[in-house]
């Protein structure tokens, strides 16, 4: 299973917030390169970058942050955050993605990302499945749909989607574990390779994770508080 610790990028700067709500913010690092660089030096090989600006304005914001990451280190970078139109995508390719996530214009525009995942194939998209309640919400997690979030899945997967990023929005930056009913039921209904968000508060859930079947668990605000090293993630990517 990936450990994939997660960025998020307001105003170049790496933050966290609290049930996707822009009010919480806080900043941990005025410089996102350095967060970065200490994630490689842990051994960590992957990265969950999120332009919280751009899922906000709708278009790609902070463009510049991944291309000084991808420059500066080798970590396999996944991107998201305001990526809705065919010239955004490129850029985020060409600024060193080596994946990106497709959220809310997945559920405003299916059409539009069916040929993406044509075009790019279906290890370079990954889509997220961002939802509270079990029900999708989109636009930075700011505006909701009526859309089951395993359906939603299914709706893609069918389509060649073989990644997911599942965050369910009420265990976000709480620390107060992992939706584990919401991830199995995922896991037993679909077939995708699953990425499990929100809510890690320890190394058990970590545990726990792999343990039901998850490919990969995304990482925020456990690292940033201090609930979980790096010295401790190191020991799980050795062990594996």
């Amino acid at each position: 299973m990936k450990i994939i610790p997660a960025i998020d990028i307001i105003d170049g700067k790496c933050v966290r917030l609290t049930k996707g709500d822009y009010h919480t913010k806080k900043i941990y690092n005025q410089n996102p390169v350095e967060v970065a660089k200490e994630f490689e030096s842990f051994g960590i090989q992957f990265l969950h970058l999120v332009d919280l600006d751009g899922a906000k304005s709708r278009n790609i914001v902070n463009q510049k942050v991944l291309e000084n990451i991808a420059r500066e280190t080798s970590l396999q970078v996944d991107f998201g955050g305001g990526l809705k139109s065919l010239q955004d995508i490129e850029i985020a390719f060409n600024s060193g993605a080596r994946q990106i996530t497709i959220g809310s214009i997945a559920v405003q525009d299916p059409e539009f990302c069916f040929d993406l995942i044509e075009k790019y194939g279906s290890e370079k998209i990954i889509l997220g499945a961002d939802c509270y309640d079990r029900k999708i919400k989109t636009s930075g997690w700011l505006e909701e749909s009526n859309e089951d979030v395993i359906d939603f899945i299914l709706q893609y997967h069918k389509k060649g989607v073989k990644n997911v990023i599942c965050t369910d929005i009420s265990k976000d930056g709480m620390l107060e574990g992992p939706s584990i009913d919401l991830y199995k039921d995922i896991l037993n209904q679909t077939s995708v390779k699953l990425t499990a968000s929100g809510g890690i508060s320890k190394m058990e859930d970590v545990y726990r994770m792999k343990e039901i079947g998850c490919s990969g668990t995304i990482i925020g605000k456990a690292i940033y508080e201090g609930r979980i090293n790096l010295k401790e993630i190191q020991k799980f990517i050795t062990n594996a």
